[in-house]
């Protein structure tokens, strides 16, 4: 049993589910899809254990479950392929998921936490990216 209690009402089972149905969305579009199979071979096994890790990932960040083991902010960093303006395309996909798949409430306040965490992971791509004595740029959109 968790210390702490959900950051708000939700199931692993539907946090599970957003995972599934994002993914099966990103893998059909045309900004993402070529980002992920960049790092992720278009293989059903290679995709269920991306999706159990992003879903553990959702599931410490929502419920603490304490189940997640990584870095994302390194991972997305390290990827050559994932830009700055990607995290709006991703975020806007992510919001219509949540939108078409949970109650309002859920949907607004897992976007909000999304958006967050999007916000973080683009300015640690620019700044991963920035060469030394560059002006940081802070407009993260």
């Amino acid at each position: 049993m968790n210390a702490l209690p959900p950051r708000f009402p939700i199931t692993a089972d539907e946090i599970d589910m957003v995972v599934t149905e994002f993914y099966a969305r990103v893998r059909e579009d045309e900004v993402l899809a070529p980002v992920f199979f960049q790092s992720l071979p278009p293989l059903p096994k290679a995709w269920m254990a991306h999706e159990e890790k992003i879903a553990a990932f959702w599931r410490n960040a929502i419920l603490f479950e304490r189940s997640y083991d990584g870095n994302p902010q390194k991972v997305h960093s390290e990827r050559d392929a994932v830009e700055a303006e990607h995290f709006a395309v991703w975020l806007d996909l992510f919001d219509v998921v949540l939108k078409e798949k949970l109650r309002p409430e859920q949907a607004a306040t897992w976007s909000d936490l999304a958006h967050r965490i999007g916000r973080g992971l683009k300015m640690g791509v620019v700044q991963a990216r920035a060469k030394y004595g560059d002006i940081p740029d802070l407009d993260l959109g």
